[in-house]
């Protein structure tokens, strides 16, 4: 294995990147493996002249409202959560002219529509988040390159847990927050409710779903428990 960097990364990125042209590049990985985190950081280290946006697939998770009607509550991130057709258009319509975006509060932990965005004449569109697995076809979505972040599962299992635990300590002040309704339950409670989501929800969908990826990725990135990355 080879360490590299985020600017390793967006020096390949802007080497591909082709004047007058959006290039889409996709980045993913099973949940809290740092998709977001990747996408800001190598954005910060692309070149300052290259308009830069960043996407997240969460924005094209079909409403709670509409997963509950459909009994798809519990299977959010789960392929039949999002709207495929219209973030396969939208990622389409990236590299052709301006596409409005949707967008999702995970405080509210719903679509939010007030927060969409128009996004027109980018450079560079990072695109990070689930749902950019290749469908039962094989078929890959519209992306210029595609980057699958790797992990140790114990590892990923530690972050996931921390993200948990922060936006439960968060909610405390926070009434309007999702995680309010888990304040009732002790730390030690809320700590085995999250590993229990893990165990039931995230990895399922990392093993069955979101792992497709890494065999059809272009660039594959391992990140180790202290977030260092290699190739």
């Amino acid at each position: 294995m080879t360490p590299v960097s985020p600017a390793d990364l967006a020096a390949r990125i802007a080497a591909r990147h082709r004047l007058g042209e959006a290039l889409v590049v996709g980045i993913t990985g099973s949940a809290a493996v740092g998709k977001t985190t990747l996408a800001r950081q190598i954005a910060e280290a692309l070149p300052a002249d290259l308009k830069v946006e960043i996407v997240s697939t969460d924005g094209f998770l079909k409403p709670n409202a509409v997963l509950e009607a459909e009994g798809l509550s519990m299977r959010k991130g789960f392929p039949e959560s999002y709207d495929r057709a219209a973030m396969a258009a939208a990622l389409a319509g990236l590299q052709h002219g301006a596409v409005t975006v949707p967008a999702y509060s995970h405080t509210s932990y719903d679509v939010d529509p007030a927060a969409a965005r128009t996004i027109s004449g980018a450079d560079v569109v990072l695109v990070e988040g689930l749902g950019l697995a290749p469908d039962a076809s094989g078929q890959r979505p519209p992306l210029d390159l595609l980057i699958y972040i790797d992990a140790a599962e114990d590892d990923i299992i530690a972050w996931f847990l921390a993200r948990f635990m922060g936006l439960w300590e968060a909610a405390a002040n926070d009434p309007s927050s999702f995680y309010a309704r888990f304040r009732h339950m002790s730390e030690d409670e809320a700590r085995q409710f999250a590993l229990s989501v893990w165990n039931g929800i995230n990895r399922p969908n990392w093993l069955e779903h979101i792992a497709l990826a890494r065999p059809v990725a272009d660039i594959v990135v391992v990140k180790a428990l202290d977030h260092s990355l290699s190739i």
